[in-house]
């Protein structure tokens, strides 16, 4: 049964607080294998994690602040002055920021007896940056990370225990970023259908059943061929930015700052799908999932052909028949639920128009995150009735 506007309040101010403190807690672990490789004297190792932290928090931390300089003035009311906004973000606790200004902000909703609709409104607002945010920070930390710690144990042979920690807290993180940002999109839809539990489980089992297989052939090859990764990264990430700059993105405020987008979703697509453009997008995943599969069976039967210099203890005749299982799964499921579960949508002409307008066009001033709603229009197709006759600017499949 759909909850009650204020029991729904609640389940999204739980789920802030645990998404922060998932945060939190993979950010801890990370540090902790840094001191530990410090310690036992693994300086590179230590170097390669802090690096990756460092990397995926300034460009998490760039995308807050010029998202909010693009914002309208008066939209987010009372707030630090700009210099303090700056610091704060320079200290790369934007992001933290953020996470307390959604909660402050759903807590007041949670509150009144009967929120207005703009306060419900602008939580929701908070709430999708967030999301956003913590997408991006995912596919530029957690899964690099998750990649180098299983790089580490096959060039090792063995595992300590901050080291499945840090396992554990990557994979919980990428599994509440893929879940949340799909709950997040589902916000933005104009008809609202309520998310699902099967269709949640389903949409969080493929992505991270055909994520594993990727990971670990990357890991495969990192640890047999640890100084020719860097290149096969650059050389691929070349080949996939290309790809996204061709399908021409509007996401950003500005030109400059859209190459920052570039740049990140091209990090997405080294491991993962993600779709920018509108339009027919089964040819671009099917093309991509091809390519990523291609790349991954070449990696695995390059490693394996070097594979003798890992320590005995390494268990690949079990991890790769595995994760043939997990693709082979993750392709069935992603494909039931593209079949049965993804939702359609009448989309208005003019309801999403791009990031840089992001007050509601009806003049109500209630506050619309058309960053997110954006994407929504790439990730949910519109409803067969009315894509007879597209125009431009409209979504007739997504895949």
């Amino acid at each position: 049964m759909p909850l009650s506007p204020r029991a729904a309040l609640l389940r999204d101010l739980v789920l802030g607080v645990l998404g922060t403190a998932a945060f939190l807690l993979d950010l801890g672990a990370d540090l902790w294998a840094a001191c530990q490789y410090v310690l036992s004297g693994r300086y590179l190792w230590a170097a390669l994690v802090l690096a990756l932290l460092a990397l995926a928090s300034v460009a998490m931390q760039l995308f807050s602040w010029v998202w909010l300089r693009a914002d309208p003035v008066g939209l987010h009311g009372p707030q630090p002055p700009g210099r303090c906004l700056a610091l704060l973000h320079l200290l790369q606790l934007g992001y933290l920021y953020r996470c307390v200004q959604g909660l402050q902000q759903g807590l007041l909703a949670w509150r009144q007896e009967a929120p207005s609709e703009f306060d419900l409104a602008y939580a929701d607002f908070l709430s999708l940056d967030i999301s956003m945010l913590r997408l991006f920070e995912t596919f530029l930390e957690a899964t690099p990370q998750l990649t180098l710690v299983l790089a580490i144990m096959l060039q090792s042979g063995r595992a300590e225990s901050y080291q499945w920690l840090s396992i554990c807290t990557s994979f919980a993180g990428i599994s509440w970023a893929l879940l949340d940002y799909h709950r997040a999109l589902r916000t933005c839809l104009p008809s609202k259908p309520l998310l699902g539990l099967g269709s949640s489980v389903i949409y969080f089992l493929w992505n991270l059943l055909l994520l594993w297989p990727r990971v670990l052939a990357v890991a495969l090859f990192s640890a047999v061929f640890p100084r020719y990764v860097a290149l096969h990264f650059l050389g691929l990430w070349l080949v996939l930015l290309l790809w996204v700059w061709l399908q021409g993105t509007d996401f950003m405020p500005d030109a400059g700052s859209e190459w920052l987008y570039r740049v990140t979703v091209a990090t997405i697509l080294y491991f993962s799908w993600f779709n920018v453009a509108e339009g027919h997008t089964r040819g671009r995943a099917t093309i991509h999932l091809a390519f990523l599969l291609s790349d991954s069976v070449l990696l695995v039967a390059t490693g394996m052909t070097q594979s003798t210099w890992l320590p005995s203890g390494v268990p690949l005749q079990t991890w790769l028949p595995v994760a043939g299982v997990c693709f082979l799964l993750g392709l069935a499921l992603r494909l039931a639920y593209y079949r049965w579960l993804h939702p359609s949508c009448r989309w208005e002409p003019d309801r999403v128009d791009g990031a840089r307008s992001l007050l509601s066009p009806e003049g109500s001033q209630l506050p619309q995150n058309r960053r997110a709603a954006q994407l929504a229009h790439t990730f949910f197709p519109k409803a067969k009735d009315a894509a007879a006759s597209p125009t431009k600017g409209e979504v007739n499949g997504v895949v």
